[in-house]
């Protein structure tokens, strides 16, 4: 099944590829000729997940999703959230982004920095739209570390893997736990049900 994802994030592309697995085909924005930004004026992930798809199926009538993706900070009363890309400002530069909540928890320790990653996904097929939804649950790390992943993953620790940031695990062990993961195999089995 060809599926349009709304992302031009390379790593994004490659993760879902990987999760969904055989039998889908992801096709990136790029692939379809969409450069421009898609507008994210949400007030939740939801909204931002709902309006993406909707762009795309409005621009290209094709099979699509779109994701939003945030990081919840207990301690920062659910910060970043919906802001997540653009925490420490529009260029959306995730060592920034990172520093400026590793600031804000400064002599905050364990449970005290618990948070979450939340994904929204917005499926249209056949002009109808479906939501899926996935969490992963862990706690802010003091510092950064590790080399894998991509955004908050250098200060993310996951309750599956403690002492551990998501950057310091395998692709594939992220893939197994991960918020998007969780969401896409939802998306994915409700997909292959419809044509079973």
């Amino acid at each position: 099944m060809k599926l349009t994802f709304a992302t031009g994030n390379i790593g994004k592309l490659r993760e879902a590829s990987e999760i969904l697995g055989e039998g889908f085909e992801l096709v990136s924005l790029s692939q379809v000729g969409i450069t421009e930004d898609i507008p994210e004026t949400g007030e939740t992930l939801t909204e931002n997940s709902i309006q993406k798809a909707r762009y795309l199926y409005e621009r290209l009538g094709c099979d699509c999703f779109a994701d939003d993706t945030g990081l919840e900070v207990d301690a920062l009363g659910g910060a970043p959230g919906v802001y997540t890309a653009r925490y420490a400002g529009e260029d959306k530069d995730f060592n920034k982004n990172m520093d400026k909540v590793l600031e804000e928890l400064q002599g905050l320790e364990g449970e005290a920095r618990r948070a979450r990653f939340k994904s929204m996904i917005t499926l249209i097929v056949n002009g109808e739209e479906h939501l899926f939804e996935g969490t992963l649950e862990g706690i802010i790390s003091q510092e950064k570390s590790g080399n894998g992943g991509f955004g908050y993953d250098p200060i993310f620790i996951a309750d599956e893997y403690p002492g551990l940031t998501l950057a310091d695990i395998t692709e594939e062990q992220k893939n197994d736990i991960s918020h998007r993961g969780k969401a896409l195999r939802a998306m994915a089995e409700w997909l292959k049900s419809q044509n079973s």
